[in-house]
Order: C-alpha cells, then sequence, then structure tokens
C-alpha cells in the first residue's frame, strides 16, 4: 500500500449510507471512489462531494464487471435496494445486486489485494426465534416468500465473501446492520420513520402496520457510519452487528413523531405485510468489546436532525 493516500471504493455510494460512508471516509483522508447506478441512490446525496478532488463518482451497475484503474485499498459493497418498497418492486435486480454485485466487488478486492467489507443487514435473521440477535445465531428467514429477495440476497452475500475470505484469503468484514435512520433517507422509502415523519408533516394520518406491538431498534446514521468505519479499521472477519438496542414498538415510534411535528395526524392501522419480522433489537456484545463501538446518539436527538431534513424535502416536493 502507498503511505501517501489511501483509496476506498464504495458501491451504492450514491444511496443514505452510502452517501454517509463517502463523507466519512473523506474525513479520514481516504480517496473515494463512488460507484452507484442510481436506481436507489440519488445524486443530490453526493452533491455537495462534487468538486473534492479526493472524490469521484462513476456511473455503473456493479452486477457487471467493475474496472477501477490504479491502486485501490478498501471496498465497500453496499449497493442494494434496501427498503421493503424497493426490493418488492425490484425483486431481480436485488437477488442480483447480493450475488452478481457481491461477487463483482469481491473480483475487484481480490484483484487489487483491497480489503473488502460487506453491508449485509439484521434480515439475515428474518423473523427472529431468538431475541437479542447474537451473531452466531441462523436465523429464521422464509425463502420464498416476497422479502426472500432481499434476505436470502445478503445470506448469500456473507457466504460468498467468507468463501473469497477462505479459499483466496481476500482480507473480509461482515457489517450486520440494524434499523437505521437520518438525512438523506427517501421521503418514499417506506420505511417507518420516512413514512411516519412525512405524513405527520402533511398532518396526514400516521399508517402503522398491525397493531403496532411489533419492535425495531432504531440507530441514528453517525453512530452506525462510526461503527462501519471501526470495523472495516479492525482485524474481525466474523459478522458483528452494528445497531442501537434501543427498542420500541412501531406504534410509540409513531406516537413519538407524531408530538415531535406537533402534528394533528391520527394513527391507522394497515394489514401486517408478510413476514415481517415481530421484534428486531441487536445485540451489541460483540461490537463493545473488539471494536469499543456503542451508539451515543439518544432517539430524541436523532429524530430532531432527522426531523429538520424531512421539513426540507416535504415543502420541496
Amino acid at each position: 500500500m502507498q503511505s501517501d493516500k489511501i483509496v476506498s471504493v464504495v458501491t451504492g455510494g450514491a444511496g443514505f449510507l452510502g452517501s454517509h460512508l463517502c463523507d466519512r471516509l473523506l474525513a479520514e483522508g481516504h480517496n473515494v471512489v463512488c460507484v452507484d447506478n442510481l436506481i436507489t441512490g440519488d445524486t443530490a446525496n453526493i452533491a455537495h462531494l462534487i468538486g473534492n478532488d479526493r472524490f469521484s463518482f462513476v456511473k455503473h451497475d456493479v452486477t457487471n464487471y467493475i474496472f477501477i484503474d490504479g491502486q485501490v485499498d478498501n471496498v465497500l459493497h453496499f449497493a442494494s435496494p434496501a427498503s421493503p418498497i424497493d426490493y418488492l418492486k425490484l425483486p431481480i435486480q436485488t437477488l442480483k445486486v447480493g450475488s452478481l454485485g457481491t461477487h463483482k466487488a469481491l473480483g475487484l478486492a481480490k484483484e487489487k489485494n483491497a480489503r473488502f467489507l460487506i453491508a449485509s443487514t439484521s434480515e439475515v435473521y428474518g423473523d427472529p426465534l431468538v431475541h437479542p440477535q447474537e451473531e452466531s445465531y441462523w436465523g429464521n428467514v422464509n425463502p420464498i416468500g416476497s422479502r426472500g429477495v432481499y434476505d436470502e440476497a445478503k445470506r448469500f452475500a456473507e457466504a460468498m465473501t467468507m468463501a473469497y475470505h477462505r479459499f483466496h484469503g481476500v482480507d473480509t468484514r461482515i457489517v450486520r446492520i440494524f434499523n437505521t435512520y437520518g438525512p438523506r433517507m427517501r421521503i418514499n422509502d417506506g420505511r417507518a420513520i420516512p413514512a411516519f415523519m412525512s405524513q405527520a408533516i402533511r398532518g396526514e394520518d400516521v399508517t402503522v402496520f398491525g397493531d403496532g406491538s411489533q419492535t425495531r431498534s432504531v440507530c441514528y446514521v453517525d453512530d452506525l457510519i462510526d461503527g462501519i468505519y471501526k470495523l472495516l479499521m479492525s482485524d474481525i472477519s466474523e459478522p458483528v452487528n452494528i445497531g442501537n438496542p434501543d427498542e420500541l414498538p412501531m406504534i410509540d415510534l409513531a406516537k413519538e413523531i407524531i408530538e415531535l411535528t406537533g402534528s394533528k395526524s391520527k394513527i391507522i392501522f394497515k394489514e401486517l405485510p408478510e413476514d415481517d419480522p415481530q421484534i428486531r433489537q441487536p445485540d451489541i456484545t460483540k461490537a463493545k468489546k473488539y471494536l469499543g463501538w456503542e451508539p451515543k446518539v439518544n432517539r430524541k436527538e436523532g429524530l430532531k436532525k432527522t426531523l429538520e431534513y424531512f421539513r426540507k424535502k416535504v415543502s420541496a416536493h
């Protein structure tokens, strides 16, 4: 590795998490190549980086061969539709980016002798029968259900990553990302916080699925990115959960957001989607022990910062 620069490639770098990751890598002194086909990403997320001589953007579908000229030290594979609305609308693309895209990204890492980090997900645990979920849990996933396209794509991506680690000796990392929120999420993303916020800001009814008793643990994006960066810099090749263990029912989250926005919105209930997990909470013992990481931003503070962003987005639409 040349000592004068570190080059990191981020696939899906114009997405919600990918763009925040580009910011962090640049702040750490890396040169960043952002690769995105903009199927769910948005150049608005990286507009502030255009003109930075250590940042470049390549519009490319990573399910095809990825060519990057010159040195590459890190490959961070974040390309994938990641919300239920996206992967139900783009099932084949979701499976392809998890399989072919991971294969191509690992091929780049192998060719360049670079470190590889895959963005996996808490969805590999499916609708879990173990609570909270620790990394040793194998999951409870319906492979042929509508959500299987995302869950199984990520499970395959982990298997492929470990195969390249064991067979080719690629230096790999696997982060299992739990529910995350913050600026740069899309309004119509279909996930709870963007949906609740945009509905409450507009004074519309806030839609909660099922009876709202299903739980999620939500992590503010800055905390998550910090955990991912620490994992990249570590020497841990097994999966690590990164998320906030602060678990709450969806009905309570909806009420909190309505109160925070000062909205007069009412809560209405809709049918729970197929295979929607009933509980979700990360066991972050491993991240604490090996990375010295735990979330710092409390939910109220994180939601306030996110709300500022959504108010601007909603008024611009």
